[in-house]
């Protein structure tokens, strides 16, 4: 039965679903909407008759087979760490400090052909001579990772990290910010993050949050803004949900009371507004944007009382305050974000998405001074990310969540006066948790850091990484009409998994 129309001539315009929320009273239709608008089983929604001939619907909430992990904390460096000076460093920078790189040993990387790159000289502005590296390094763990000491908190969890060292991206500008999220450009429009995708394939796994949770400051306007978290053609009930971890006001845009009215009568407002739209839900059931309104009512009302709670992190014992660094003043707004994650996946948030240093191109865009710049920044994050995986570690969680942590690009191992430019032909990321292993180092770049040279990695097999752990085959989400690339799917990085 095609649930938007009726066959029935005795019936025109009415279905099952328009039946239930006409007839629904009040909240209850309400609710009715937004059951109907979060899980559209295949069984309700219609089959699209596909070119080439085969019948598609969209997911049912199921995994595709078997997943590893349940959910997924993103936490996105925004302006381009350094590579060099972080999980990828390169000790032949000090030795070859103050050359060109064309009296080095290493003048053919100069040479390497990067026509994919984008968005200016892929040498990006001859920065040719050799910059030492502006902090140490040591080995942690059994595994003997080597951490640069920007991120010793980070490294004394080496041995449950996997950290990828050979990744690339197209994009020499700060749109990579977007190609990071979504795979493409910021020229080429909003599509589906990372976030999304996970999303519409599964669902929610609770009745009181919103699936997808962004916190912190997202990256500028100039480089995807609310782009970076947003849902493209996958609709808006896909999109991520911006919280803020102010105690006071932690839903900035749905504040309970604030016109001086009282829970009974703002049930009562949002019930007749729910009712109105489920009376233009019936004349347009394949709106998508209302159908994500109507979700949104329930849910709103919803998280009046769930998201205080969450966010009240005054709950948590001094000891896992501490252990965050909430009592440090140089971290402690990151360390209420990596507190909150770990808050929200508990509570069955599917997917957690933290920025740290958003706005214009991002903090860690250190084009100069880069050994203040990531020396400050780095202190702001370390402990609260270390902090979230041992957390998370010690409650039993890390198994089923995926931590991935990551930036757009790296920085030139060649000096920008002070500092080092944006540099998209190698960098590195990391993963832990949920199906990954621990203690690893895969991939390589050259001895400088300058091209990845060994199980290069597109951006995208992150996203296919994080996919399959989540038991997902993107090519079975894919939406007719919506064809996508092979680089736009990318291929899960296999040897990172267990």
């Amino acid at each position: 039965m095609n649930s938007s129309r009726s066959a029935d001539p005795r019936c025109p315009g009415v279905s099952r679903r328009s039946f239930l929320l006409d007839t629904g009273l009040g909240f209850t239709g309400l609710a009715l909407a937004a059951m109907a608008g979060r899980v559209q089983s295949a069984e309700e929604e219609p089959a699209h008759h596909t070119e080439n001939g085969t019948d598609w619907a969209p997911p049912d909430g199921k995994p595709h087979f078997e997943p590893k992990a349940k959910a997924v904390i993103w936490i996105f460096l925004c302006g381009g760490l350094s590579h060099l000076e972080s999980f990828d460093v390169k000790p032949e920078l000090n030795k070859f400090a103050g050359k060109s790189i064309e009296d080095t040993p290493y003048a053919k990387v100069l040479k390497t052909s990067e026509k994919d790159i984008v968005g200016g000289n892929p040498n990006h502005g001859n920065r040719k001579v050799i910059m030492p590296l502006q902090t140490g390094y040591k080995t942690y763990g059994q595994s003997g990772l080597v951490v640069s000491d920007w991120f010793p908190h980070v490294g004394s969890c080496a041995d449950d990290l996997a950290v990828v060292r050979s990744l690339w991206t197209k994009d020499n500008d700060h749109g990579a910010q977007l190609t990071w999220h979504t795979g493409r450009h910021v020229r080429e429009g909003g599509l589906p993050t990372i976030g999304s995708w996970s999303c519409y394939g599964l669902g929610t796994m609770n009745s009181n949050l919103p699936e997808y949770v962004v916190l912190g400051t997202p990256t500028g306007d100039c480089c995807g803004g609310s782009w970076t978290h947003g849902a493209g053609y996958l609709g808006p009930e896909n999109a991520g949900v911006r919280l803020s971890t102010d105690p006071g006001n932690p839903l900035p845009f749905l504040t309970s009371g604030k016109d001086g009215s009282t829970r009974e009568e703002q049930m009562a407002g949002l019930s007749l507004l729910g009712k109105l739209n489920t009376i233009s839900g019936i004349d347009y059931p394949n709106d998508r944007d209302l159908r994500a309104r109507l979700k949104s009512y329930e849910l709103a009302f919803q998280m009046q009382a769930a998201v205080p709670e969450t966010m009240t992190l005054d709950q948590e014992s001094a000891s896992m305050r501490k252990l965050y660094g909430m009592d440090e003043a140089h971290c402690k707004d990151f360390a209420s974000l990596c507190l909150t994650a770990r808050r929200l996946v508990e509570r069955g948030v599917r997917f957690v998405q933290i920025f740290h240093g958003g706005g214009g191109g991002g903090a860690w865009d250190a084009h100069s001074g880069i050994k203040d710049n990531h020396t400050t920044l780095a202190a702001q994050v370390d402990q609260p990310i270390a902090a979230l995986l041992k957390d998370l570690k010690q409650r039993g969680l890390l198994d089923e969540t995926l931590v991935v942590c990551g930036t757009e690009f790296g920085r030139t191992p060649g000096a920008q006066d002070s500092g080092r430019d944006h540099h998209p032909q190698g960098f590195s990321a990391w993963l832990a948790g949920g199906g990954i292993k621990g203690g690893v180092a895969h991939g390589a770049t050259d001895e400088i850091g300058f091209h990845a040279v060994e199980d290069r990695h597109y951006i995208t097999d992150i996203h296919a990484t994080v996919l399959n752990r989540l038991g997902l085959d993107s090519r079975r989400m894919e939406v007719p009409g919506r064809r996508r690339l092979d680089i736009d799917h990318g291929e899960a990085i296999t040897q990172i998994m267990v």
